[in-house]
């Protein structure tokens, strides 16, 4: 697909008196449309039970409820990101938004699960909103503006999931399931009609064709990646399928890199992997992905747990999501403070303080979990840490890439995140069920492993952000790179490491 447009304005080039224009409705706008999609994203995991109930499907079969979201994410993020910086931004988000409007619908109407499969495949779609976001933030609004406003379009998507954790059983329990889907579907249809008709399009493309062979090779090894790792446990981790899929997974992707550095324009640019301030933030962003969803499985479990048990809490499901509020709290509060961080002392602070709040918000309940407040204060410093992580993620994304790239690389980071949440919660449901009593329950060891497992992994997040460099040496990789249209160093805190990071 040969694409007829110019390249046109650089970001920054853009006076600044018409880049702040309608700036505010633009993010709210695109706040909106990322809220919906992060709360539809969680939103049925706590029902999958009653919805699985009421349409007679097995467990098994209504688990693809979640992956198939997951996998459709995974898949078209990366395209549709790279899309948005050829055809333009608004045009594509209109289009993803349409996509996510039409997938709730069916959702919210579906009368057999296969239907309802099929509208979470086109919601899954609505992943490369974040990316798309980002890009038209960074291209629109005035410079000074852009890591707050990003912190908090960031944070969103993790304030989101929350949100749809706490709120899925009331609804469920006074509602019905169907209305999961109706009460999203109001903030994306809002948000498609403030994308239609109150945003201009964004100013910076890369002309070029979409490298359909890269987009084939990189979908089919995201799909059998993320369907060995959602189904492995059921199938078995050393069943012939699951092993498969994960080696046509691995083998798909270096194949996907080998074919990328050989097109003349390629889906991801290899060279933009190349900056230690671009993989060191996907490899974050692979991480506490992996840390936020096991968060969202271990405590609600926990509180859910039989008092008669000795450690469980005896919790209704409503009541469990209400002590998930402290996190989405604090997600809002320390989001925009991330991005106020990042403007005074680059990404690298907030980052580093993320990681250190999420490994002791695991480490916290690893020790004890026997009273609810050992549980509320490892939500506050979950909600702080991801809320801090998340939001400097993009801002050092951004401050590492071209704009015109901007989606492409902050799509891959999107990717990592999905990828890690995926594998986070394989991997913590895998550690309950190896730990339970002859009835089937998870035992006290089980939550104890579980929270020592999330808090390891938090661990190699600390070690990563300290691998980010610092903004002069950021400055000099990317333009090393070829990269010249950053943004100013900001003023650098520097945080212990060795004199060259």
């Amino acid at each position: 697909m040969t694409s007829t447009i110019e390249e046109v304005t650089p970001a920054g080039s853009v006076p600044a008196g018409d880049r702040s224009k309608g700036g505010g409705l633009l993010v709210l706008y695109l706040a909106l449309g990322g809220l919906a999609y992060s709360v539809l994203q969680s939103l049925v995991s706590p029902a999958l039970s009653t919805i699985g109930h009421d349409l007679e499907a097995t467990t098994a079969d209504v688990s693809w409820i979640v992956t198939a979201y997951l996998l459709s994410a995974s898949v078209l993020t990366p395209i549709l990101g790279r899309l948005g910086d050829i055809a333009g931004k608004r045009r594509i988000l209109i289009g993803v938004l349409a996509a996510l409007a039409a997938g709730t619908l069916v959702a919210a109407l579906a009368p057999s699960l296969a239907v309802l499969i099929a509208g979470r495949v086109l919601q899954g779609a609505a992943g490369a909103i974040l990316p798309l976001s980002i890009g038209m933030i960074r291209d629109e609004l005035p410079r000074e503006r852009v890591a707050p406003i990003i912190g908090l379009i960031s944070a969103i998507f993790g304030i989101g999931a929350g949100i749809g954790i706490v709120a899925a059983g009331p609804i469920v329990e006074h509602l019905s399931w169907h209305w999961l889907f109706w009460l999203p579907l109001v903030l994306v249809v809002i948000a498609l009609l403030g994308a239609i008709f109150g945003m201009k399009e964004s100013p910076v493309r890369s002309p070029g064709r979409l490298d359909m062979l890269g987009a084939s090779i990189l979908s089919v090894s995201l799909v059998a990646l993320l369907l060995a790792i959602s189904k492995g446990q059921a199938w078995g981790w050393g069943a012939a399928g699951t092993i498969g899929l994960i080696a046509l997974g691995v083998v798909g992707l270096i194949g996907f890199v080998l074919v990328e550095l050989r097109v003349k324009e390629p889906l991801i640019d290899m060279k933009l992997m190349k900056i230690r301030g671009v993989w060191a933030t996907d490899l974050v962003a692979l991480i506490l992905g992996f840390a936020m969803f096991g968060t969202f499985l271990l405590v609600p479990t926990l509180l859910l747990m039989p008092e008669a048990t000795g450690y469980g809490f005896g919790k209704t499901v409503s009541q469990a999501g209400l002590f998930l509020l402290p996190t989405v709290v604090m997600m809002v509060v320390f989001g925009p403070l991330a991005g106020i961080l990042n403007r005074k002392f680059g990404p690298k602070l907030p980052l580093f303080l993320g990681a250190v709040f999420v490994v002791a918000a695991f480490a916290l309940p690893a020790l004890a979990h026997d009273r609810i407040w050992h549980l509320l204060a490892s939500g506050i410093l979950t909600g702080a840490g991801i809320g801090f992580a998340f939001a400097a993620m993009s801002n050092a994304i951004i401050e590492s890439v071209p704009a015109a790239q901007t989606g492409e690389a902050t799509g891959v980071n999107t990717i990592a995140r999905t990828i890690g949440s995926c594998i986070g919660t394989a991997v913590v449901a895998a550690v309950i069920t190896s730990n339970t009593t002859p009835r089937g329950i998870p035992t006290d060891a089980a939550f104890t492993n579980g929270f020592w497992v999330c808090a390891g992994v938090a661990v190699l997040a600390v070690v990563a952000a300290i691998a980010l460099p610092s903004a002069h040496k950021r400055h000099e990789q990317a333009l090393a790179a070829g990269i010249e249209d950053l943004p100013p160093e900001p003023q650098e805190l520097h945080l212990p490491h060795r004199s060259h990071a």
